[in-house]
């Protein structure tokens, strides 16, 4: 029976109602222990009807175990793992132990767990109940929080309770599970022990805070008279880990020594066991010392296990044993185990610096990092550390616990980490060398980059000095690039050479840059690592191919997916995102961009996460969207401008500029362009300056300052060297002076379709002003077509507008038929195209193949098919924009 908490009941029953109606969330109860937390919990599950419900709960003796939590939710589905996809299935399975091998990145498991859980949900939807997360281990819990972000198509409710501050990523809403009402705290007591006096409720309930727990214990020790109100209660009042310390102390020794084998490891065995062993020089047997455990009503049996009635038991527990019974303990237990659990014991029996410890510790840290256990395998590498003798063994084993850490999404955690390898590492160069590039790495992609250079510039390897180099890029500092490019040039020719060097020279203007970059570009064929093909996509970028750099940052992606390496996809689709954009494709950006974000939220990449912001910051301003361009902006300036990233700050400032341009505001337009031109490293980018000539000479020109409009172009016209780049240059000739030859001379070089409807709706308004309103139609109409289809609606409104003082006042063009799907369900229809099955797809997007039957179940109706053989055919007619990126 629950007394008083109806606001929580209801807040439970709202997200399994939606869950039952197929649209799933989350909600995480939070609130001190004895709470009520549990209660609340099995409630709901009862209250799920014919909905299947799973269970796991953290235990604190386990909470470093690595998939102890996630095994209990998904054992009992292991029959269905056969519906997943390959990588998925291999992901889960390797977590469960159910094969050998890898994981190969956590978020494949995460996607795994999210498809698992769908299979399960079926047909009548699922509850999953996760009790006391805080001890929930570091693995388990990413793969259940990354399937608790996506369940808004499936019919699962997941239910998380927490005590205290403990951090629930990305799951909302959150209830704040308090004390009870006073009312609602007279009940529960007149229940358990009968009707209280008023003024022994009201002193009860201010001296245990309503805690549920804490009423119902402390009241059923309270004197007949001190229930009666005729004596004083006990002052003080036990609570949180006190409040079962006196029946704790109460227990015989051997009691007191059963109940701390059973809080150092749970399974019921080992316990008895351990036992045996304590209590050898003593009468009792360990069964007897259990069952006055029992008796006390202190812990039970279950099935192999001893659970404590109630955490803060064992919390007791552990409070009252002297550190030496808890080492002789531990020690037993490490007899008795193997694999993780031995290793942890043989830690907390160890009694200074152990090499045979610390062994065992780094053992069971790269199992579970070969499991995707990230986080597991950090904390044992630390502790692995902290009981190493030899100097440089620690050292090594601290910049490992730093790299597993960054793989498991705690930046903040490995640079503290990383920081204390390299207080330890003096006297190894090899060692301090490999320091410095990881503090690098971090930096780059969640600290400063300007400090990301200085340190990554200290090195000569090849590899630190590419790292360098792409550090300096992101801040924007040429300078840099070029000097680190030509210290590259010194090294053997090869892929990684060619590119960097032939990066930086060409930069620098020096004639021998480009054929270094062809030659890089030659070899892209042999290349087999996503790294290597985000060189290759720099490399066609320096040389402003843009067809190739979207090739190459496409094959990117695909080595990431297929590799299982999926961690590298945030800064992947970074620059699959800006290829797509400047490629005329803004809802195949919009698409990457979003997914791109998702990932690098997740993976802790800050410095990413600003990327995807500022990029999808221009596209609302494409759409006009003005709120929406000013939010995402200055998201993404918060993180880039301190973290000196040139680059994304260009971007954002860029997006802003835009958005005044698209909205006809040539004076603010001009003013933020000629600001981002003049913004140095750390605030502004060269490329993004670069790239934004032709909308800056079209603000000078709208803004009547012709001067600054021919200035632009004369700095723009030695780097149009492509096709589309010579087609812009001709239209900025066209702007800055008053040759009509120029717009045509642009159409007819355009290679970039929404470039092109830019410079149709120039030249027809240049037209229609010269009174030739018949030759300005054509051009109108085909600028508004294509901005109705790719969302540009400030430029649609404006080419209508033009249009009709042209004298045409026909319908709005029809919109594509695919106009009609959201951005993931254009990428599934893009990927049905290819002939992906649903496997596949959901292989590709990190969903469950019953998510991607679902986004099918909705796309039919709303294009008036009913198959993937129509749907195929449309995408193929209306040449939809959909990632490519995804594509095999």
């Amino acid at each position: 029976m629950l007394y008083g908490r109806s606001a929580e009941v209801g807040a439970l029953d709202e997200v399994i109602a939606r869950a039952r109606d197929g649209s799933g969330g989350a909600v995480v109860l939070r609130g001190e222990a004895g709470a009520g937390k549990t209660a609340l919990l099995d409630a709901a599950a009862a209250r799920g009807g014919a909905m299947r419900v799973l269970r796991t709960t953290g235990v604190e003796p386990e909470s470093d175990l690595a998939f102890a939590a996630l095994h209990q939710v998904l054992w009992p589905l292991t029959g269905a793992l056969g519906a997943l996809p390959a990588p998925q299935r291999d992901a889960v399975g390797a977590a469960l132990g159910l094969r050998a091998g890898t994981t190969g990145d956590r978020f494949l498991l995460g996607a795994g767990t999210f498809s698992l859980l769908a299979e399960a949900a079926a047909p009548d939807g699922l509850i999953c109940v996760v009790d006391d997360f805080q001890w929930v281990d570091r693995a388990s819990a990413d793969a259940l929080l990354f399937a608790a972000r996506r369940l808004a198509t499936e019919p699962i409710a997941m239910l998380f309770a927490v005590r205290g501050d403990a951090p629930v990523t990305g799951v909302r809403p959150t209830v704040d599970v308090r004390g009870l009402p006073e009312p609602a705290a007279a009940e529960l007591l007149a229940s358990r022990h009968g009707a209280l006096p008023a003024p022994v409720v009201r002193d009860l309930v201010a001296l245990t805070g309503a805690n549920p727990l804490a009423l119902g214990e402390i009241a059923g020790r309270l004197t007949p008279a001190q229930r009666a109100g005729r004596e004083p209660l006990p002052d003080p009042l036990p609570g949180g880990d006190r409040l079962f310390g006196d029946r704790v102390a109460a227990l015989s020794g051997p009691a007191r020594l059963v109940a701390l084998a059973a809080a150092l490891e749970p399974g019921l065995d080992h316990v008895l066991r351990a036992a045996d062993r304590l209590l050898s020089e003593q009468a009792p047997d360990g069964r007897a010392a259990l069952a006055e455990l029992e008796d006390a009503g202190l812990a039970g049996v279950s099935g192999a296990r001893v659970r404590f009635r109630h955490p803060l038991v064992r919390s007791a527990v552990r409070a009252a044993a002297a550190p030496a019974d808890v080492r002789r303990t531990h020690a037993v237990l490490a007899d008795l185990t193997d694999g993780d659990r031995r290793a942890r014991h043989l830690a907390g029996a160890a009694l200074g610096r152990d090499e045979r410890v610390a062994s065992a510790l780094a053992e069971a840290a790269a199992r579970a990092r070969d499991r995707g256990g990230y986080g597991t395998a950090a904390t044992a590498l630390a502790r692995a550390a902290e009981l190493t003798p030899e100097p440089h063994a620690r050292a090594v084993r601290l910049k490992d616990a730093a790299v597993a850490s960054w793989l498991g999404g705690r930046p903040g955690r490995a640079e503290s980490l990383l920081a204390e390898a390299r207080e330890r590492a003096d006297g190894d160069a090899a060692l301090a060398l490999e320091i410095a590039r990881l503090r690098g790495r971090f930096e780059l992609t969640s600290g400063n980059a300007a400090d990301a250079v200085r340190i990554l510039a200290a090195g000569d390897d090849l590899d630190m000095l590419a790292d360098a180099v792409e550090a300096a890029s992101y801040v924007g500092d040429t300078a840099a690039v070029v000097d680190l490019a030509r210290r590259a040039a010194a090294h053997p020719e090869g892929f990684l050479r060619d590119a960097v060097t032939g990066i930086g020279l060409t930069l620098d203007g020096d004639a021998a840059g480009p054929p270094l970059l062809r030659r890089a570009l030659a070899r892209a064929g042999d290349l087999r690592d996503a790294a290597e093909h985000l060189w290759a996509t720099a490399a066609a970028s320096a040389l402003r191919e843009w067809d190739t750099a979207m090739e190459m940052a496409t094959r990117a992606g695909r080595v990431a997916r297929v590799s299982g390496m999926t961690g590298q996809l945030p800064v992947v689709l970074e620059f699959t995102a800006t290829a797509e954009r400047v490629a005329g494709r803004p809802a195949r950006s919009r698409a990457v961009a979003e997914e791109g974000l998702a990932l690098a939220r997740e993976a802790g990449y800050t410095n990413t996460v600003a990327a995807h912001l500022a990029n999808l910051a221009v596209l609302a301003a494409l759409r006009g969207e003005e709120e929406t361009c000013e939010r995402l902006a200055r998201e993404a300036l918060a993180i880039a401008v301190p973290h000196r990233v040139g680059l994304h700050a260009g971007v954002a400032a860029y997006a802003r500029a835009m958005l005044d341009l698209c909205l006809g505001r040539h004076a603010a337009a001009h003013d933020r362009f000629t600001a981002l031109a003049a913004a140095g490293p750390g605030a502004g980018h060269p490329a993004v300056v670069q790239r934004s000539a032709p909308d800056r000479v079209e603000a000078a020109a709208g803004a009547g300052d012709h001067d600054a409009a021919r200035a632009v172009l004369a700095a723009y016209e030695p780097h149009a060297a492509s096709p589309e780049s010579r087609a812009l240059l001709a239209r900025c000739r066209g702007l800055a002076g008053s040759s009509e030859g120029a717009f045509h001379e642009a159409l007819r070089l355009h290679t970039n379709e929404f470039e092109a409807a830019r410079t149709s709706l120039l030249l027809g308004e240049r037209l229609r002003r010269a009174h030739r309103p018949g030759e300005a139609r054509a051009h109108l109409r085909t600028a508004w077509e294509t901005f109705e289809r790719t969302d540009a609606r400030p430029w649609a409104r404006r080419a209508q507008d033009e249009l009709r003082a042209a004298g045409e006042h026909g319908q709005a063009p029809p919109p594509a038929v695919l106009d009609a799907l959201t951005p993931q369900e254009l990428r599934i229809a893009g990927l049905v195209a290819d002939g992906l099955s649903s496997k596949r797809i959901a292989a590709r997007l990190f969903l469950s193949p019953r998510t991607v039957e679902y986004h099918l179940y909705k796309i039919y109706p709303k294009l008036g098919i009913g198959s993937r053989t129509e749907l195929a055919r449309l995408v193929v007619l209306q040449k939809a924009p959909v990632a490519e990126h995804d594509r095999l």
